[in-house]
């Protein structure tokens, strides 16, 4: 068999810079040097490298996330070299990166999602009124952005302007969304049309967080991740098909894993999509993988060959 060429694509320039370097490092050491030749590249000081090798790179994996690897971006680039890669195109990329966008498209697919409203920057008036009507507490997060950075549960009006001066240091807008008590599970699709839903996995923060921000996701033991989910198997099923529609809904490929929530009375919303999910054997795509028998190394043998699909 021919060795694979395959550029792989960590760092960048977002806020999520570092957990992107960590996830290439687990991925760099997973992936099976006696199938790929493995060339890394920092899109943040390589762009031009990866230019010019662009004809001897059979496949990138973009190990990235946030701004400028998640969005649309890098897929553009490398649409216009010519080279194929996993997951989703700069239209899916970008309309999943957007809430505003995706949380449109989610309802027009028929899903639930927590009522919402849009804060441009500096409109602190706009937004107390807002939560005056919304009722509180509230979600707020960065319209574009991942890893919960720049997002916080605002339980009193007097923590509101702290709490937007914060979000608004990561984007010039800001979702408030209702906060939805609840099951927090996620579920991961893998497939380009042909769609396999993975097990769910439950999100259960440790008590010391308020909600599964950046230090609950990637400090070890912060957060308990039960996989199956501890709910029964209709509201599973469900879940699923929720999932898949709203890859659908996206027009993702390859691979997404959607984050969702379970009411007390088993109404399942919609909280996002991540088109490229955390890429670490602990992070949750992996998880559920290795739950339907594929372990990290096969993963990622399973993203190659969708993204070559393509």
């Amino acid at each position: 068999m021919q060795e694979i060429t395959v550029a792989l694509l960590s760092g960048g320039i977002s806020s999520e810079r570092d957990v992107s370097l960590k996830s290439g490092n687990e991925v760099y050491n997973a992936l099976d040097k006696n199938k790929y030749h493995v060339v890394r590249y920092d899109p943040k000081t390589d762009i031009a490298k990866i230019v010019a090798d662009h004809s001897t790179i059979d496949i990138a994996l973009i190990i990235m996330h946030g701004p400028y690897g998640e969005d649309g971006t890098i897929q553009g680039l490398l649409d216009l070299l010519g080279i194929p890669y996993q997951g989703s195109g700069v239209l899916a990329s970008a309309v999943s990166m957007d809430k505003i966008i995706s949380k449109k498209l989610y309802e027009n697919a028929g899903l639930n999602v927590p009522s919402y409203i849009v804060i441009d920057q500096n409109d602190y008036h706009y937004a107390k009124n807002s939560i005056r009507h919304m009722g509180l507490p509230v979600i707020l997060k960065p319209v574009k952005g991942g890893s919960s950075i720049g997002m916080d549960i605002v339980y009193t009006e007097s923590d509101l302007s702290v709490s937007l001066e914060n979000a608004f240091q990561y984007d010039n807008q800001v979702m408030l969304e209702s906060y939805i008590k609840g099951t927090e599970i996620t579920c991961g699709i893998l497939g380009n049309d042909e769609l396999m839903p993975l097990p769910l996995i439950e999100i259960v923060p440790n008590q010391e967080y308020r909600f599964f921000d950046y230090e609950a996701k990637y400090k070890p033991g912060a957060t308990n991740e039960i996989c199956p989910a501890r709910i029964d198997d209709d509201l599973t099923q469900k879940s699923q098909k929720c999932a898949i529609k709203a890859h659908q809904a996206l027009k993702c490929r390859g691979c997404s894993r959607t984050d969702m929530i379970i009411n007390d009375d088993g109404i399942i919303y919609i909280l996002e999509t991540n088109t490229i999910p955390g890429m670490t054997p602990t992070s949750l795509l992996p998880q559920a993988a290795k739950a339907a028998g594929l372990n990290f190394s096969q993963l990622l043998d399973r993203l190659i060959e969708l993204g070559m699909q393509k």
